[in-house]
């Protein structure tokens, strides 16, 4: 047989910060509605990301707390390096890698903690489509996957929401929140430092004009407390019992719960039905978290809030059909909120699969618009 010698150019496009932002990237509503049709999909398991059950957030490198090696980077909170694969399939119909580097002292260089870039690729050749910045393309899916849960599983008559860490995560959150119900007016915060909640009082000023209020809080308590939304976006703590956590009778009749990093709840609560409902973003993401773990696992392995719905399951306080996924939700194999009094609370861990959804809508505005600078990969490959 002859062999095919006649190989195609590949061409890919590559988009700064700017140009996505050009292309669209901060449209809060559009950002929504792109995660509704993902989590459809990730109900229909028309979906893959990582490790050997398709469900890993990602592969993480981290350094040694102690090394005889010269010159070898050590341990110290936030500092890792992450790959995170991804399938998407429905309308989307492609792979894509997140990668990003991780270190809290970037902010005393100006820097953001997290400095992300994600890749789109062909998913039968493994071609690259594009190559983007993806600072604020995350920061608007992480914002807009508890929207989605406020869409879903929030009371009608939504008016205070809880803020605990006003950083780019709440931020991106409030908005999401404000996008689904523009009758909130006010908001609850919790912070760490005047500066990081006079910043986000500045930015719900500039994108969600509705909200009046703002009520800075000195506890965690205090923030809770008679709100319909409460929201955690913390970065981890040094220690584990330093984390932030919510106790079941802080909460209001209705309250809608979310956590997208560390958090922690009583496990009787969490486990008993007739007090509270647990939504995940994606059990079967926890589970593969979880694989060959001692319990608890959200102390050792994560303390994200899914990690916690593991433990309760593992414990056998609870049936795993005692879980909800949201895509479930979504496409009406699961029930939501039943009742305005009900508390609900849903887990939101993040997932590559939400970059590249997201990154392909973007990518097809900038297409639209001619946005974006156009890269040659090969006319020939030198090896074939």
């Amino acid at each position: 047989m002859k062999q095919n010698t006649d190989y195609p150019e590949v061409d890919f496009l590559y988009l700064s910060e700017q140009d996505m932002i050009k292309a669209g990237v901060e449209d809060m509503a559009g950002c929504i509605d792109t995660m509704d049709e993902l989590f459809s999909l990730i109900g229909k398991g028309d979906y893959r990301m990582g490790g050997p059950n398709g469900n890993e957030h990602g592969i993480m490198m981290k350094f040694p707390k102690e090394s005889d090696v010269p010159g070898m980077p050590l341990l110290c909170p936030d500092y890792r390096f992450v790959a995170m694969p991804a399938y998407v399939g429905g309308g989307f119909r492609l792979c894509g890698i997140k990668c990003y580097g991780s270190n809290q002292t970037n902010r005393e260089q100006g820097l953001p903690r997290s400095i992300l870039m994600l890749t789109l690729m062909d998913m039968y050749t493994g071609a690259p489509l594009a190559y983007m910045s993806a600072n604020v393309l995350s920061a608007m899916r992480t914002g807009a996957v508890p929207g989605l849960g406020v869409r879903y599983l929030s009371v009608k008559d939504t008016k205070t929401v809880t803020i605990v860490g006003p950083g780019v995560m709440g931020r991106t959150a409030m908005l999401a929140f404000a996008t689904e119900k523009p009758g909130i007016t006010t908001v609850k915060i919790k912070g760490r430092g005047q500066k990081g909640i006079d910043d986000f009082i500045a930015f719900c000023k500039e994108k969600c004009p509705n909200i009046k209020n703002f009520i800075q809080c000195e506890t965690e308590e205090e923030a809770c407390r008679d709100s319909d939304i409460v929201y955690f976006g913390t970065t981890n703590a040094p220690t584990y019992d330093e984390n932030p956590h919510a106790e079941a009778a802080w909460l209001k009749p209705g309250a809608l719960v979310m956590s997208a990093s560390a958090l922690l709840m009583d496990h009787d609560f969490l486990a008993d039905t007739s007090r509270c409902k647990l939504v995940s973003d994606n059990s079967k993401m926890y589970e593969g978290w979880a694989a060959g773990a001692e319990l608890p696992v959200q102390k050792s392995v994560s303390t994200l809030l899914g990690m916690a719905f593991y433990d309760v399951v593992a414990e056998g306080r609870l049936p795993k059909s005692g879980v909800t996924d949201i895509g479930d939700i979504i496409n009406g194999k699961a029930a939501g909120r039943t009742s305005e009094d009900q508390i609900i609370v849903y887990a939101v861990g993040g997932m590559p699969v939400e970059d590249v959804a997201w990154g392909y809508k973007v990518l097809q505005k900038a297409r639209e618009k001619g946005i974006g600078i156009p890269l040659n990969l090969w006319n020939k490959p030198e090896f074939a």
